[in-house]
Formats: C-alpha cells, structure tokens, sequence
C-alpha cells in the first residue's frame, strides 16, 4: 500500500532542475571509471613491476568494466521495465562506490581485475536506468536540454576528475581508487530528487490499472535492431582517436606525451561545440542528425588519416571531436523516440550494450586493419571513409522516410 500511495502521489509530478542535475552527475559516474584511471596506469604497473603480464593487464583491468556493461546492459533493460527504475538505479549506485573503492584495500592484481569487472555490472544498471529516466521524465524538447546540458558539462568534469586522480595517485599508487566514493553523494541526490515515473508500465502493474484490459505491445524487435547496428558502428569511430590518436600522432613526429597534451588540449574541447550543435540541430529530423554526427566523426578521421604534418592533423581533430560531442547526445536522443515507455528499459539496455561493445571493439578493429593498410594514419582514412559512408546512408534514409513524430511519453 506504502508503494501505490507512493507512485499515485508521483502522478502530478514534472521533473525540474533538482531531477536533471542529478541525472547529469549520476551520467558521469559509467564515465569515470575509464577518465579517472589513465593518469594512474603507469604507478599501477611500476607496483606490480614482478608481474611480467602487468603491461597488459593493467590497461585491460581500466577498460574490463566495459566489456562487463556489454554483457551485462540488456539484462538491466529487463530488470528496469520490470521492476521499475527508481530502485534499481538507487541499489546500483550505492554499490558503485562500495565496489568502486575496494581496489584501495588490495594488493593482488588479478582481485583488482574482478572488482573492476563486478564494478562494470553495477554500471551497466547506471547507464541503462539513467538513458530509460531521460525518455521518462522529458519529452522530446526537454530530452535534447538535458542531454545538450550533460554533453557541455562532461569534458569539464572530465577534467577535473582527472586532475584529482593525479592528486591522489601522487600520494599513493592506488589512492585514485578513492575517487568513487564521490557516488555517494549522487547517491544522496537521488534519493531526494529522483521518483518512479507514475505513468509507466510498472505503475500501472503496482496500482492494478487496466491489468486484465491493455494488451501489451509487441517488441519492437526491427527498431531495437536498427539502434543496435546504428549505436555499434558510431561507438567504433568514436573511440578511434581516443584510443589509438597517440599513435596517429607518432607518424607525424610528435612523440612526446607532453607535447601531444599540449597540442590537442585546445582540439578536445571542441566536444562542448559539437554538444551545442546538437542543441542547435533539434528541430531536424533525426536521419539527418545522425548524418551529421558520422559526417563530422568521417571527415575529421579522413583528415588526421591524410595530414601531412602536425597542424592539419590538428585540424581534423577539431572536426573530430565536434563530432564526438554529438554522438552520444544524438544517439541517446534518436533511440529514445523509436522505443514506447513499455519496453524502453530494454531497448535502452541494448543501446548500453552496443555502445560499450563498440568501445571495447573499436581498438580490435582498427589493429586489424592497421595489419592490412600498413601505418596507423592509414587507418584512419579507412575508418573516416566508412563514417562518411554512413552519413551517406542516413541522408538517404531522411530523404525516404516520411515526416515522423517522436514516440509518446
């Protein structure tokens, strides 16, 4: 009874500035799990120095908890539709920190890799109930403000928190481990802030409405496999140059970490410009967004892929990142108004899963074809082909599709 008098009272509720604050800082905690961890990487190996696999493992424990959300995000979208959203974000972000912060207290490499693939599970739920909350609480207006909003606000966060990982890395080799205790105030946050949609599937369940009278929709399995294709190829030319833009680098004479730092920390900020085009792009169709998205991610590879020297790689990185600002935002935004509110947990898991299946893909891939085309500018130049290959096809599709209006909320 505690529980339907809780989701009735919900039923007048608009979410406000207390709702999307809290989303926003709860979106970056899946993010830093991989930001915080780059500054510390090379004290983590020099402890570890006996281990002769320590060169390997210690980049594959930063990057296992996005293999884990992969396996893991459709299972949260079942549970997300099912048992609702309120409480499975509160249980997984709670045990974020809990599990985020146990690395602090151990000293075995491999018992760090397992707590960092048990922190990806806790993650997956995160991402998946946080993508399903933006398409509950907002309609399409309001989805494409916060979303802008958190694409804007993430490379400061970014920043900051890897500044404080250096900090605490400097005072001791796994100190960076305690930076996930910064969960627990979001935590907080969401207990104020954060309600269970009134109008979803699992109220109707709780409150007895129309149970035996509304026939559930079928899944919509053609969509669902659509944002799946679309989300894992723009995954995959987004984590191009994060992963492998040294190396690009490298061909053009800049082997100095220092320098690189310099040379494209004034480049990388253009993330925020690509979030304002987003915001800017609204009111076109979703076809053509997606177009641009892969269009600028294209070009800016192509360019770094066929730049003679430092300055034009800079300049294509620019193009780059103003495209990597939008991906996310515009990919969130487009799936979001393919999928009704009965089976948007579970098509936001897919989403969750395509998208880190992709970052986990996208180094694999590229050493591949790096084996076939030679040197690493190479392939760039394949992979900016193939983005612009796909904002091809997507203006197609716009061009085809007939004028669409966004799923009910």
């Amino acid at each position: 009874m505690e529980a339907t008098a809780r989701i009735a009272s919900n039923a007048g509720r608009r979410p406000g500035l207390g709702q999307g604050s809290t989303v926003i800082a709860a979106g970056f905690l899946p993010i830093l799990a991989i930001v915080s961890l780059f500054p510390a990487v090379p004290s983590i190996i020099d402890h570890f120095a006996g281990d002769p696999e320590a060169g390997w493992k210690v980049p594959a424990m930063v990057s296992a908890p996005g293999l884990a959300i992969a396996a893991i995000a459709p299972f949260a979208g079942i549970l997300v539709d099912r048992f609702g959203r309120r409480r499975l974000l509160l249980f997984s972000t709670f045990f974020y920190a809990l599990i985020g912060v146990i690395p602090f207290f151990l000293d075995n490499l491999n018992a760090i890799y397992g707590s960092r693939i048990l922190l990806g599970v806790t993650e997956a739920a995160i991402l998946t109930t946080l993508n399903t909350l933006i398409g509950d609480y907002w309609d399409d207006r309001g989805r494409r403000h916060w979303l802008a909003l958190q694409g804007t606000v993430g490379p400061l966060l970014a920043a900051g928190m890897i500044y404080c990982a250096g900090m605490l890395t400097a005072v001791r080799w796994n100190g960076v481990f305690l930076i996930y205790l910064v969960a627990l105030p979001i935590f907080a946050a969401m207990v104020v802030y954060l309600y269970e949609p009134a109008s979803d599937a699992t109220a109707r369940k709780m409150l007895g409405i129309d149970q035996d009278r509304v026939a559930r929709t079928p899944f919509p399995w053609s969509s669902v496999l659509q944002i799946g294709a679309v989300t894992l190829a723009a995954a995959v030319l987004y984590y191009v140059f994060i992963v492998n833009g040294g190396m690009a680098f490298r061909e053009v004479g800049i082997q100095s970490s220092a320098k690189l730092g310099e040379l494209t920390a004034l480049p990388s900020l253009f993330v925020v410009v690509g979030a304002g085009l987003f915001w800017l792009m609204g009111r076109a169709r979703a076809q053509l967004q997606l177009a641009s998205c892969f269009g600028l991610l294209g070009i800016g590879l192509a360019m770094i892929g066929l730049a003679p020297d430092w300055k034009w790689m800079i300049a294509g990185l620019v193009i780059q990142q103003t495209g990597a600002g939008m991906t996310i935002p515009t990919l969130i935004a487009w799936a979001q108004t393919k999928l009704p509110f009965e089976h948007r947990g579970r098509g936001m898991g897919v989403w969750t899963a395509c998208f880190f299946f992709g970052q986990f893909a996208s180094p694999l891939l590229v050493s591949v074809v790096r084996g076939a085309v030679v040197t690493m500018q190479s392939a760039f130049l394949t992979a900016g082909v193939l983005g612009v290959l796909c904002a091809l096809v997507s203006v197609a599709m716009a061009l085809r599709a007939p004028v669409s209006h966004p799923v009910e909320v």
